[in-house]
């Protein structure tokens, strides 16, 4: 193992980092081994928060404390998630981040990892910037997991190798591009239409946003696409598909929940100090999304008026100005079910095949 990508929030960014090196190393015949927690939305997973090694059955032991996800890995119920399966279809190893033993919890790891792999790179890949947030940003809705691994980072015993990575300037609707610019460093690359090609099978299935937006933008989607249950607008243009390059320290000397987390030995104290500075946990967000969505009644996974609905849900779109909206804000928009959603992105890779199939193109009448 020549390369080490460590997923800055799990999910999106664990896909983000193949297309990652595939543009970076493709020269390297050697996979990268991606550290990424299984943090999953709940659409995917309804139990609100990361999930711990505890959780799978099917894991293989690393180092003391690191666990691969093989594609062959299964989850111990109610649990779901996307890991297994990105590391059936991808060829790069994907280990677990635990935030259980806290941001300590997740540096002793990448200790572990560092000197069993003494690997050429390490990058610290962030989609969207919302690790580079000092903790007061209004429009910050989920800093916790980017938060750990960037304390994590700045103080494993490697850190002075770390390079920290973001990729799609305000893609994931948190922090805009206006906000991020005078935060981010030189421009390390740009993704092209080729780099794409490492994840188009992901993609067609995967729910990420922010991911599906960066490879969208790299295939050359411009325009406004309507994101997430609340329908933040986030714009797609010629930022989307760039990579800047931010030094570590500076990152954490400027973000205030890193730093009040660097030293937590629990995901429970990490969660805490997360509410004293930022207001809030989106753990806490979650725990009352599911809350609501268990109490919701949905009826018919599949409604019957569904093609209607979406040509009613589109026009309304296109009024405010939106070009494209993804297929989770289209489902959570419509009360729908997790099945229905996996309907429509299967739908959606028909109907334009040019995007990946949870960006959904508006249609005009």
């Amino acid at each position: 193992m020549k390369r080490l990508i460590i997923a800055a929030g799990g999910g999106g960014d664990a896909v983000a980092a193949a297309m990652l090196h595939a543009a970076l190393y493709a020269e390297d015949e050697t996979p990268a081994l991606i550290l990424t927690y299984s943090w999953d939305r709940l659409i995917v997973d309804p139990v609100p928060g990361p999930r711990s090694p505890a959780d799978f059955d099917g894991l293989r032991q690393l180092t003391p404390h690191v666990w691969a996800v093989p594609g062959t890995a299964t989850l111990k119920p109610p649990h779901a998630a996307t890991l297994p399966r990105l590391a059936a279809e991808l060829p790069h190893t994907f280990a677990l981040i635990d935030p259980y033993a806290g941001a300590a919890g997740i540096t002793r790891q990448l200790d572990e990892l560092t000197a069993h792999f003494t690997p050429k790179s390490i990058d610290l890949l962030d989609v969207g910037g919302d690790i580079l947030a000092h903790g007061d940003e209004p429009t910050l809705r989920s800093p916790l997991a980017d938060a750990l691994t960037l304390a994590a980072c700045t103080h494993a015993k490697a850190a002075a190798h770390i390079r920290l990575l973001i990729a799609g300037p305000g893609l994931d609707g948190e922090l805009p591009a206006d906000t991020l610019r005078p935060r981010l460093g030189p421009q390390l690359t740009a993704f092209m239409p080729e780099h794409t090609q490492a994840i188009t099978s992901v993609l067609n299935w995967h729910p990420s946003e922010a991911t599906a937006l960066l490879a969208a933008t790299a295939l050359g989607a411009r325009g406004l696409c309507e994101v997430r249950d609340a329908g933040l607008s986030v714009p797609l243009t010629d930022e989307g598909p760039t990579v800047h390059q931010i030094d570590l320290a500076t990152a954490f000397s400027a973000n205030g929940l890193a730093q009040a987390i660097a030293d937590t030995t629990t995901l429970d104290e990490a969660e805490e100090r997360c509410r004293t500075v930022c207001g809030a946990s989106e753990i806490d967000y979650e725990r009352a999304k599911a809350q609501r969505l268990n109490q919701q009644q949905t009826g018919h996974s599949i409604p019957h008026d569904l093609l209607a609905r979406i040509k009613d849900f589109e026009q309304a779109a296109i009024t405010r100005g939106t070009t494209y909206i993804t297929v989770r804000r289209l489902t959570e928009a419509l009360a729908l079910t997790g099945e229905a959603h996996r309907r429509l992105t299967q739908l959606n890779a028909t109907r334009d095949s040019r995007l990946p199939a949870s960006v959904w193109r508006l249609q005009h009448r």
